[in-house]
């Protein structure tokens, strides 16, 4: 019996430390301790990009050179959209994106 129970704890051991070398991580309020193969490292995160909302002037600006607009401008924004407009090559042309975070366009 005496011999199980220590099989089965060595077992149990092994186990948890198996799982000790996968990184994990704990976090208390804005400090983060992140434990894996390199040991522990302390990551501060900033909780105003955390809960960020919506779809930054400078971020649709961005999104819209990224979809092949020249001096794109925001023209209007609403609680839903944020509306920019520029020139391609076919002219002056508008496109609008979601007002919310990682602006997709609609």
């Amino acid at each position: 019996m005496m011999k199980m129970l220590s099989s089965t704890g060595l077992i149990a051991a092994l186990s948890f430390g198996a799982l000790g070398a996968l990184p994990t991580s704990v976090s208390a309020q804005d400090l983060e301790l992140r434990l894996g193969p390199d040991g522990v490292r302390p990551v501060i995160r900033d909780r105003d990009r955390e809960y960020r909302r919506g779809c930054s002037p400078g971020e649709a600006r961005a999104a819209a050179r990224d979809e092949g607009f020249r001096r794109p401008e925001v023209v209007r924004v609403t609680d839903r959209s944020v509306t920019v407009e520029g020139m391609t090559r076919n002219g002056p042309d508008r496109i609008r994106f979601a007002n919310r975070p990682g602006c997709p366009e609609i």
